[in-house]
């Protein structure tokens, strides 16, 4: 079960890591001492980005991060425009420093190509509707004998649990999203002992809109659309939202009621993904998937759907607890044509439009149903050995060669439900 839980991959050289988030209830009080934690390491960001953009228009060097630290942070709680900064704890505002290191190195890399491109830095806004600070070990923040997050100059924190942490947590971060609610995330090291033991199964993925999943034995998972059958609410919602007057009070109420309308969908999406992904894991020793290109598909006609769906979100769930649980998980290339062979004899019969959804091997004559085909050559495509057993594949009659004594094959029945 995953309720209130979001478990992220972080990638390391030893294992696995994961970021576990909890629900937060914190008390009036501690809403505003978070509030001022926000506050706090937002404007120690804003003001390093500053110093680095005006080093940059200037021609001078670099600013280096111990140098922003004792200026943006020792030197400045000493003056009365800043002195407020140690009223928070300073690891929160040392870690809103390697926040903007990690945004520029990024963006750096993309310019380089070593990983997709990003924006340049921004500077963050009071009215941003997520916010976050991050306290590592040297805050020594706690969990409470009796189950509470004890966080400096902030105080004991309710926490939900819904299940217990697989090993001590290295950092928490607490997190405000749109809604209004508040959330706890640990990060923590994965146990090898998790490994699940070997299974014989290897399955195919064939990721669609029509249906969610098509596996290549046969099986189809329905797509829940979730974002389809919240629109009547969600409109609803907006129409509200639309209606009020601009930075008003009764504005900022319909704004929380739109995101929380919209983070019941987001929270419904990840439970279906979380609980797929896990049964797929337990199933099936290896798992093969196509690389597809979300972006491009999310400019289409078809981009609510496509944005519905969460393609990305469950296949990176699929690595993850591949690596985890000591499965292999791989991704073919976008272009391999899987809707275009044929899985029986491995002609390419030519592209074919979205509404063909059965269609018959000009070369040997056997009747495929689309996505359960593009799912086996998924997993061929891929190095494993699968069968079509249970897929909605079986001979057509098609003519025998003159030399023959002009009888047609037998037709087999379709195993399809």
């Amino acid at each position: 079960m995953f309720p209130s839980i979001l478990a992220i991959p972080l990638r390391t050289v030893i294992g696995v890591q994961l970021r576990y988030s909890f629900r937060l209830y914190p008390g009036a009080g501690q809403r505003a001492a978070l509030a001022r934690a926000f506050g706090c390491a937002r404007v120690v960001y804003n003001d390093a980005l500053r110093a680095r953009e005006t080093a940059r228009s200037e021609d001078m060097p670099f600013p280096k991060t111990g140098d922003l630290s004792k200026t943006l942070i020792t030197e400045a709680k000493k003056t009365p425009e800043r002195a407020w900064l140690a009223e928070v704890s300073a690891v929160i505002l040392q870690q809103s420093l390697r926040d903007l290191d990690t945004a520029y190195r990024n963006f750096f890399d993309g310019l380089k190509g070593k990983r997709p491109r990003m924006g340049a830095p921004r500077y963050k806004s009071r009215k941003d509707t997520r916010q976050t600070v991050r306290f590592t070990a040297n805050a020594r923040w706690l969990i409470t004998p009796g189950g509470k997050l004890r966080l400096p100059k902030i105080g004991d924190l309710q926490v939900k649990w819904s299940r217990t942490l697989p090993s001590t947590p290295s950092t928490v971060t607490v997190v405000k999203d749109s809604a209004g609610r508040y959330f706890a995330s640990f990060v923590v090291q994965t146990d090898p002992s998790e490994v699940l033991p070997e299974v014989t199964p290897k399955v195919g993925i064939d990721l669609g809109l029509t249906h969610f999943a098509v596996l290549s034995d046969g099986r189809k998972i329905d797509s829940p659309r979730f974002l389809r059958r919240a629109e009547k609410r969600l409109k609803k919602a907006q129409r509200e939202l639309s209606r009020k007057e601009k930075d008003s009070k009764n504005r900022d109420k319909a704004r929380v009621r739109v995101a929380r309308a919209h983070a019941r969908v987001a929270d419904a999406r990840r439970e279906f993904h979380h609980r797929l992904s896990t049964k797929l894991i337990g199933e099936n020793q290896a798992i093969a998937v196509e690389d597809l290109a979300v972006k491009g598909l999310a400019r289409t006609r078809l981009a609510k759907f496509v944005h519905d769906a969460g393609w990305s979100a469950f296949v990176n769930m699929l690595e993850y607890k591949a690596a985890r649980y000591g499965r292999t998980f791989i991704r073919i290339g976008r272009f391999e044509p899987t809707s275009q062979v044929c899985s029986q004899c491995g002609v390419k019969d030519g592209p074919k439009p979205l509404h063909v959804r059965v269609w018959t091997c000009s070369a040997c004559g056997a009747i495929l149903d689309r996505d359960v085909n593009a799912a086996v050559n998924v997993a061929k495509a891929a190095g494993l050995a699968v069968s079509a057993c249970g897929a909605q594949v079986r001979r057509a009659p098609v003519p025998a060669p003159r030399s023959e004594a002009g009888t047609h094959p037998t037709s087999q029945p379709s195993a399809a439900r």
